[in-house]
Parts: C-alpha cells; structure tokens; sequence
C-alpha cells in the first residue's frame, strides 16, 4: 500500500515539533507502544500492522503540495517549514514480529529516535497498529472457534473505509482465515479470492434455476452457488436436479451458500437433500451477520456447515472496536520518563518482554524487563529497522500467518476459549520496578 501523507497526523505533533525545535531539544527519545488493558471477552492480542509502520516510516517526508499548504495556513514559522521539508525517519525500531500472542501492558513496539522525529509519528503509528491488532485479534477467535472449516472475510462493503477494508482482509489472513472476498487485497497482499453471486444475479433471471445454471456454465469447473434467494430447501432440490447436467460437461458443485433464516435448520435440511441427490462431497458454505460466537454457536448445535463468511462483525471488530492503546514516551536524553496519571500509568525506559513456556511449549508467563535485562524466556521484540531502514526484507504473509498458528497453538487451553479466562500472568520485573521507583522519587523532588 501506498505510504500515507505526513499531514495525515493531529495538529499538536506539528505545534509540539515546532516547539522542541525553539528549545533546542533533540536528543533521542524512547516511545513505545502497547495496550493499556485488554478489551472485555478478549484474552489475547495479536501483533499486527508492522509492516505498513515500517513502510510509513521509510518513505515519511513533506510533499510540496502539504508543503504549499503549511506555507499558505501561516501558522508555522519559516525555519519551522524548512526542517519540516527536509524531516526523514532516522531511528531505530524494535517490534514484535507480526503474528506474536501479547498481553496487557506489553509493548509491541519501541521507537528509538530523535524526540521531533519519534513524536511525529505517534497518530499513525497508533492507527496502524492498533486497527490491524484489533482485528487480527478478533479473526483468530473464529479461527479457535471453528477448526478446520473454510473462513472468508465478507466485511469490504462495511469497512469504515476503503483502506479499512483491505487491511482488514490483511489482518484476518494472517489471523488464519482462508482468503477474502475484497479483489483489491487479493491483488496487493496476494490473498486467496472467494466469492459467489449476490441475490440480485438470480433476482434478475426469469427462473432460480436459470439463474444458477447460467451462472455454473459461466464460472466453470468448480462452483459454488446461492441458494436462498426464494426458498432455501427449494434451492438445494434445483441444484440436485441441475448436477447431472453440469456433471456432463465437466462442472462440479463445490458448494452451496446460505445467507438467511435459521441456518442450522436449513444447514441440516439442505444436507439431507444434497446427500440423497448424491452430492455428498458438496459443502454447505454459511453468511450473514455471523461473528466467532454465532460460528462456535452453529458448530456446538452440529450444524453441518463446512464454511463461514464473516464479514461485518469482523471489519468494524464490533463487540470491541477499539483498543485502549497509547504511544508513549519512555525515555529522553538518556533518563526514564514514566506518565502517573491516575489510571494511565506508563513504565519507564526502553524495555523487553521475555516469555517463558512449559515443557510442552505451552506459553507460562511473560516479564516486562529492561531493553538490557537477561530474564528467563526468549525476548520478544526485535531490531526491525536501523538508521531509518528496515534491518531484513518484508515478511510474507504466509511466513506471518505460520507465526500466528504456531503461537495459538501455544496458547494455554483457558485463553483459546472464547469466554474470559484468568488473566495471562504479566510480570514487571525487578530492576524495572526499581527504575520506576527512582523516577517517582526524582518526579517528586521537582514537583
């Protein structure tokens, strides 16, 4: 995806850079981001939306058109603009790789960098990484909940926005989810492409059955067809009649959709009718306001669905549509800064989660250390970009999604379930502790 502008951003950066540069103050400073506290019914977080942060960060400059308008606002001074037309990102990064299990409290993310230039970022960074997070964080749920079965994500018409839309797909992809109905995501993150007819193709034929053999003739070897438009058991029995026909010419019925009504019933009606017309190996494909708890709801009743399309619950992440997130100064001119606002206290200096795990592998608990700990368990965040560039090429996503498999997998049995579990233990660790303990301390002196 193309890079944002650098005026996509709130007015205090720009009137907080212009300051920092009247006082001279451009040391490096330590931001950081994480998530205050996990959404209710969530467990878990996934780490998503590095790779468009990074490629924010790459490509980050004024053009001439934001520069003309900076020019015709009056609002900055001329030095102001001359170092803001010639700003680049210059710092260090480290994250956690995309696909990564994190918890409450936990940064993801860590900016080393001259304070005009860490600061900057901030409102993007944060849109980045937290809606990417957000609803990778919402598509594994289904994932859990529905092993095995065919998931695609249904939500483009839905999305808060065209952007939305195809970061979402993204998102969900490497969540786990088999691939996308949105074209523009299959062609730019090369993910797998499902779709079928709306009712308005069948509505728009003379006859259901026209409509559907039409549509098989068009589409080819493998297909699979609406169902609901008029009467769903109906529609199954139409298709019966029509395989033999398509079977003649070398067109299979990979499945049929259902989109409405009671859809265990009618999933359970319509595989009787298939199995009898012997089309046994057809699938039954499932849509229609459907989220992970609807999925788990079908399954647990043994609807004999064999795939969902999920799409609005999922693209808005409508139980939870936001993380309480933040992006924060750590850490200027060498000393720890800690925020102790009631209820929004932050952790001082650059830090590294260290994660430990049982036996079997299964994850047993995390500490939140200094950068420079040595703490049991492997860290988590790693050196992704240097001097302003990325320190190894881009992840594919499917290097990603075996990444989110694989830590799922690892999670302990109480957290896959989608009901709320006892909280992950989170540790802060103990020269941490101690350095906060120092910054309150010298906090007060000042005060």
């Amino acid at each position: 995806m193309s890079s944002a502008p650098l005026l996509l951003t709130d007015l205090y950066q720009l009137t907080m850079l212009e300051a920092y540069l009247d006082q001279g103050m451009s040391e490096d400073a330590v931001f950081e981001f994480f998530v205050r506290k996990l959404p209710p019914g969530r467990n878990f977080l996934i780490a998503a939306g590095l790779e468009q942060t990074l490629e924010f960060l790459e490509t980050l400059r004024l053009s001439d058109g934001e520069s003309e308008w900076l020019v015709s606002c009056g609002r900055f001074s001329d030095a102001f603009l001359a170092y803001l037309s010639e700003l680049r990102f210059t710092g260090t990064v480290h994250a956690m790789p995309e696909g990564t299990i994190f918890f409450a409290d936990e940064p993801i993310l860590s900016v080393t960098a001259p304070i005009p230039e860490a600061q900057l970022i901030e409102s993007r960074i944060i849109n980045l990484l937290q809606f990417q997070t957000l609803i990778a964080s919402k598509a594994a749920r289904s994932v859990l909940a529905a092993p095995g079965k065919n998931l695609v994500d249904f939500g483009l018409r839905r999305a808060h926005g065209a952007e939305a839309a195809l970061l979402a797909a993204r998102a969900s992809f490497l969540a786990g989810f088999d691939g996308t109905a949105t074209v523009l995501a299959g062609q730019r993150f090369d993910i797998p492409l499902f779709g079928t007819v709306a009712h308005s193709f069948i509505l728009a034929h003379d006859s259901e059955s026209e409509a559907l053999e039409n549509f098989a003739r068009s589409y080819g070897e493998s297909v699979t067809l609406l169902i609901d438009t008029f009467d769903t058991e109906a529609g199954a029995r139409k298709v019966v009649d029509l395989a033999p026909r398509l079977a003649a010419d070398g067109i299979s019925i990979l499945a049929v959709r259902i989109d409405s009504g009671d859809l265990a019933a009618h999933a359970r009606k319509v595989r009787a009718i298939l199995d009898e017309g012997g089309l046994r190996t057809t699938m039954i494909f499932a849509s229609g306001s459907l989220d992970e708890i609807s999925v788990r709801d079908l399954l647990a009743a043994g609807a004999p669905i064999d795939g969902f399309g999920i799409g609005s619950r999922l693209d808005t992440s409508a139980d939870a549509p936001y993380l309480d997130c933040a992006y924060k100064l750590t850490e200027y001119a060498s000393r720890g800064r800690r925020k102790q606002s009631e209820g929004k206290a932050t952790l001082p200096g650059r830090k590294q989660v260290f994660r430990r795990h049982d036996a079997d592998e299964s994850m047993l608990g995390d500490y939140i250390g200094l950068h420079d700990d040595r703490l049991p368990g492997t860290p988590l965040l790693e050196c992704v970009m240097r001097n302003g560039r990325r320190s190894s090429p881009p992840e594919t996503l499917q290097t990603i999604r075996g990444r989110t498999a694989d830590q799922l997998a690892r999670l302990p049995p109480a957290l896959r379930d989608l009901d709320t579990a006892d909280p992950y233990p989170v540790t802060v660790a103990p020269r941490l502790a101690a350095l906060a303990a120092r910054v309150d301390k010298a906090t007060d002196q000042l005060a």
